[in-house]
């Protein structure tokens, strides 16, 4: 048997884990009092952002510890199972890392991993995919092989709303948050090569979803034969013209909607959506 192994970074909450058959590791979130959360488990999302929205102090994220993925291992190596791997990109965080020495502490030669080079709705759809592909029969070689090129086809972007999230991360300065904020403007992320960039701005939410529409298109457009999945932090009737856009526009099929998780929404705001997909050019035999 093949057991799908990701990080809570991929926001799929147990319930749908254990649909799936995933096994999730759960980042962890260490508000201002020095409560450590465990993401996706200790405090719902929409609870969470209630939360954030009154810190005075950014939270802080931190990756799993080894252990927690030697036992899998383990367990899984003493039932004859192979463990796939599928984690959030190296280049925004340390987990993967982790992951893989925890695998040379176990002593096992079970596990295969694959780097995302994404984050959130991106990483959930390569471990959707990966189900997928599990179900259908394909050997952890040939998924790990599938994901590879995937990825390559696999897009993430998404509107920020506040930009004094990324300011209190680091990610921009305080001159600049303040400026952003006076005029309306509005950041697009994208994922590109693993890490986070500002992709292009925006005035204000019409122009938001005008720049979202575009990035679509410049992207490659979305595979038909492979859902989108749609995210929000807070609000998810924002999502409503890019769900019009896809079904009335693209005449796609209804796309996946799932709520961004803490970890994220901690670098994000609480005022962030966003799409992820795969764009056309993607084919797997």
């Amino acid at each position: 048997m093949i057991r799908i192994l990701t990080d809570s970074a991929c926001d799929i909450l147990p319930a749908e884990a254990q649909q799936l058959g995933v096994t999730v590791i759960p980042l962890n979130v260490t508000l201002e009092d020095g409560t450590v959360l465990r993401d996706g488990i200790d405090m719902t999302p929409s609870e969470y952002y209630t939360h954030l929205a009154a810190c005075r102090k950014l939270p802080t994220t931190s990756q799993p510890s080894p252990e927690q993925f030697e036992r899998l291992y383990l367990d899984a190596a003493a039932a004859g199972d192979e463990v796939l791997g599928i984690f959030l990109s190296d280049a925004l965080s340390g987990t993967g890392q982790c992951a893989r020495l925890a695998a040379d502490l176990a002593n096992v030669d079970n596990v295969v991993f694959v780097n995302t080079e994404n984050v959130c709705l991106g990483q959930s759809l390569l471990v959707r995919l990966a189900v997928q592909l599990r179900d259908a029969g394909k050997t952890i070689t040939q998924i790990a092989a599938d994901l590879e090129k995937a990825k390559q086809h696999l897009h993430l972007v998404a509107a920020v709303d506040d930009l004094k999230y990324l300011r209190k991360g680091g990610r921009l300065s305080a001159a600049a948050a303040v400026a952003g904020g006076m005029l309306g403007i509005k950041p697009i992320l994208a994922v590109i090569e693993g890490k986070v960039v500002l992709a292009g701005k925006a005035r204000g939410l019409p122009g938001v979803y005008v720049a979202l529409f575009k990035k679509i298109d410049e992207m490659g457009g979305i595979h038909p034969d492979y859902t989108p999945l749609l995210g929000y932090t807070v609000n998810h009737r924002e999502l409503q013209p890019l769900l019009t856009y896809l079904q009335d526009n693209l005449h796609l099929d209804a796309p996946l909607v799932r709520q961004i998780g803490c970890v994220i929404g901690t670098h994000t705001g609480p005022g962030a959506f966003g799409i992820a997909f795969f764009d056309k050019e993607l084919v797997l035999e």
